[in-house]
């Protein structure tokens, strides 16, 4: 699995991080962070910005907090704290609820790909392959 090439998004572009990815990066997965770590790097070089939703915090603290892992709830909050945080809003469910509709997405998915095309996002990255139908949004995976 190559790494991602970070040089197909603009410079200082916005960029949705689904929580597979951020996983992967901050504990270090053998197999799969050095896929998403380019990516990672440019945003530290602030070369591009992250977003992520609230459901995507969530989704990335849910094993830590399993395993009693209180220093890697921290480090997630900390990281968390220098990216733009989306919450759910009426607008986005509604918008999730119809690529739902239109793209059969389970809900996590729609929720992600609705707030990544609200906030006007250059791409969606995540290592979830059912975004293959969304044709509206630049996904990196």
């Amino acid at each position: 699995m190559e790494p991602i090439d970070p040089s197909i998004l603009p410079e200082d572009g916005l960029v949705l991080v689904d929580s597979a990815p951020i996983i992967y990066v901050l504990e270090d997965h053998p197999k799969f962070a050095p896929r998403f770590q380019p990516l990672f790097e440019w945003h530290a070089k602030g070369r591009v910005r992250f977003a992520i939703t609230t459901l995507t915090i969530t989704e990335v603290l849910t094993g830590p907090l399993s395993d009693d892992d209180e220093y890697l709830v921290r480090r997630y909050r900390s990281v968390f704290s220098t990216w733009q945080m989306v919450p759910l809003d009426p607008f986005i469910a509604e918008t999730a609820a119809r690529m739902r509709a239109k793209y059969r997405l389970k809900l996590a998915d729609a929720v992600q790909a609705a707030t990544a095309l609200v906030i006007d996002a250059d791409a969606l990255v995540t290592h979830d392959r059912d975004f293959s139908s969304v044709s509206s949004l630049l996904v990196i995976s």
